[in-house]
């Protein structure tokens, strides 16, 4: 289990946001942190700390009149740090090559490929002819149903949610297209709420292929319990919780409990 650093970009800005919270229409989202310093100080300040892996996020859609600005300062943090992030939001066969060229290791990728509630299968294997299946990151973010209680994709920036479910058999599915998992529990993501400890499990249990939870993580005790629900096998993002985005933990604090 290793610490993973996040860059979320929305209307131009690095921000943390409420996830549930995001909407197309105005560009709007109820927002925890807006930072004064831009992407590429963020992605300088996780490199000198030797962390990658971590993930850039671009939360305005491709029609927004911000996403322009927004995929600017996406470019900016990946020239910093060549190699060392990902990056995702509006990425698309047409444009992913072009991420990979500008410095990502990996592409993540949710709205392409999952299309209208289902899995678009003719634009998964157009992407992963494009970037090979090792830069290439399925983002699974998902949201529990509360009909039957089943955890469920969700795509368009976490607006919509398809009908495939996250279980064992769509994670071996899935796993052989690309190199890693990111999964955002949608209805805990910024509320530093506590984990959703049920979907750690479900990932944990499965654990064929690293995996990347985000969501609900608001102190020291949530990363425990994320170790233990997810049997060591999940690597942990943090965002609204960190001191650098105005919370309380530091990323050397987080970085020494995983050790």
């Amino acid at each position: 289990m290793r610490f993973r650093p996040c860059i979320d970009i929305h209307n131009g800005q690095v921000k943390q946001i409420v996830g549930s919270s995001l909407r197309d229409a105005g560009d709007v989202a109820a927002e925890n942190f807006v930072a004064t310093q831009d992407a590429a100080f963020y992605a300088k300040m996780y490199k000198d700390k030797g962390l990658y892996g971590g993930h850039i996020i671009i939360l305005n859609a491709n029609d927004s009149p911000y996403y322009e600005a927004s995929v600017n300062q996406a470019y900016m943090a990946l020239r910093q740090t060549p190699g060392c992030l990902q990056v995702g939001g509006g990425v698309t066969a047409e444009n992913a090559a072009q991420y990979l060229a500008a410095g990502a290791s990996h592409v993540i990728v949710t709205s392409y490929v999952f299309k209208d509630g289902k899995v678009n299968y003719e634009n998964l294997r157009k992407l992963v002819s494009e970037t090979g299946k090792e830069h290439l990151v399925l983002d699974l973010s998902c949201r529990k149903s509360t009909e039957d209680g089943k955890y469920y994709i969700v795509t368009d920036r976490w607006q919509k949610m398809t009908e495939v479910e996250v279980n064992a058999d769509i994670l071996d599915e899935f796993s052989f297209y690309c190199d890693e998992f990111l999964v955002h529990a949608v209805d805990v993501e910024g509320k530093q709420s506590g984990i959703e400890n049920e979907l750690a499990g479900l990932l944990g249990n499965w654990g064929k292929i690293p995996m990347t939870y985000a969501g609900g993580v608001h102190n020291l005790q949530d990363i425990e319990e994320l170790k233990r629900c997810g049997e060591g096998k999940l690597d942990v993002t943090v965002g609204s919780a960190l001191d650098i985005f105005g919370g309380t933990i530091s990323i050397d604090e987080i970085v020494n409990e995983l050790e």
